[in-house]
């Protein structure tokens, strides 16, 4: 039995000792396992990590942690590097980008880090009137969408400053192309073409400032001359009985200008501010008695030669259309004394003294486009002369 008993100790002490013998193998061997490790210091995608690894190469680190690459990732150093202790390794993994270049597309994967950086990357030249969005200075993200706007030239004519300048430009319409370039609208202006149309390069852009104001015009209202005959007076002189005055017209006017150029006038009211006075002259009608004479070769009274009755208008040097020269050459302006009639030289030629009743003596020297028949116009220096002499029937008489 005792025997037995110390059997049995034996082969537990025995037992004791193997399994203590397997546990400090497998303890050294997991010791030497681990201590035969190499640390790597991992930049992931920004993201700093320490392992310790068995790893052969950098490849087989991004195998051990399930991570897939592609071609376009950057990885430092390459993965076919072989992995050393304390190595330090970096992964960006690209992402998918979208440049859209003019009407261009390109889908590309990218490492690069800001916008500025992938254009660098990819060679793209840009000017500086080129525009792109999203700005050089952001950072790259996936499905990024990258569109570049190519500037060209187009002539701005702003009528607010007065010059026509050459611009450059990425806009696809006008409205595009005058907010970018800062260009405001009022109320009234217009542009040339059309806000919603597409902007091409070499196209002319015009902006008309548009403005209306309002404008108020005193106008003199000329008066009439009226004509009473007196038989006390000698036939052919004139007495003023009572001065004419001008009358007063206010009339308000809505002016629209372009550019600064008045381009229509609209009238909107008119106000009789003072009433014209008449101008009477008394006429003389008394008739001298005749002295028989006989007349010397050549000359001439009012009481010889052809009479007749024509209407009359008055004119002066300056008036509208007139150059102030007859139609014999005499420049009215220079004789502003000359006692001149416009006639119809079928009816009394040119050169022919005529005696007019109410105005004397004078000389047909001119022609009109308006004087036909048994019409005259009457020249005076002074327009309120001319005025006042208005337009009535005289007595003409033709002496040669």
């Amino acid at each position: 039995m005792k025997n037995l008993l110390s059997k049995s100790l034996s082969k537990k002490k025995w037992a004791v000792i193997f399994a203590s013998l397997i546990v400090t193998i497998t303890a050294s061997g997991f010791l030497i396992f681990e201590m035969t490790k190499k640390t790597v210091a991992l930049t992931l995608d920004g993201e700093e990590q320490t392992i310790n690894t068995h790893a052969k190469t950098i490849q087989e680190i991004f195998d051990e942690m399930d991570i897939g690459l592609r071609s376009e990732d950057y990885v430092y150093p390459s993965v076919d590097k072989a992995v050393k202790d304390n190595m330090e390794v970096v992964w960006n993994p690209a992402v998918q980008v979208k440049i859209t270049d003019k009407k261009d597309s390109e889908v590309i994967w990218t490492t690069a880090d800001t916008v500025q950086e992938l254009i660098d990357e990819e060679n793209i030249e840009l000017s500086k009137h080129d525009a792109i969005k999203p700005k050089l200075g952001d950072k790259i993200t996936g499905k990024m969408d990258i569109k570049i706007d190519r500037a060209f030239k187009i002539e701005l004519a702003d009528g607010a400053n007065d010059k026509t300048e050459e611009v450059w430009s990425t806009s696809t319409t006008v409205a595009d192309f005058l907010s970018q370039q800062d260009i405001k609208l009022g109320k009234l202006d217009r542009v040339e073409p059309k806000l919603d149309e597409t902007v091409k390069e070499n196209d002319v852009i015009k902006v008309i400032r548009v403005e209306k104001v309002t404008d108020v015009v005193e106008e003199p209202i000329e008066y009439a001359v009226v004509t009473k005959k007196d038989d006390s007076l000698k036939k052919g002189s004139e007495k003023v009985l009572e001065k004419g005055q001008e009358g007063l017209l206010k009339k308000e006017f809505e002016i629209t200008r372009e550019n600064g150029k008045e381009i229509s006038r609209k009238l909107l009211s008119k106000e009789k501010v003072k009433e014209s006075k008449n101008h009477i002259v008394a006429v003389g009608t008394k008739v001298s008695q005749p002295v028989t004479k006989v007349a010397s070769r050549g000359e001439n009274n009012e009481s010889s030669g052809k009479e007749m009755y024509v209407s009359s208008t008055a004119y002066t040097a300056g008036c509208n259309g007139c150059s102030g020269v007859t139609a014999t050459g005499l420049d009215l302006k220079a004789n502003p004394g000359a006692k001149v009639i416009a006639v119809d030289p079928s009816v009394i030629p040119l050169g022919t003294k005529v005696y007019v009743e109410g105005y004397g003596y004078a000389v047909a020297s001119d022609t009109g486009s308006a004087i036909k028949g048994n019409k005259i116009d009457v020249f005076f220096s002074s327009k309120s002369d001319a005025y006042r002499w208005g337009r009535k029937q005289v007595k003409i008489r033709v002496l040669n």
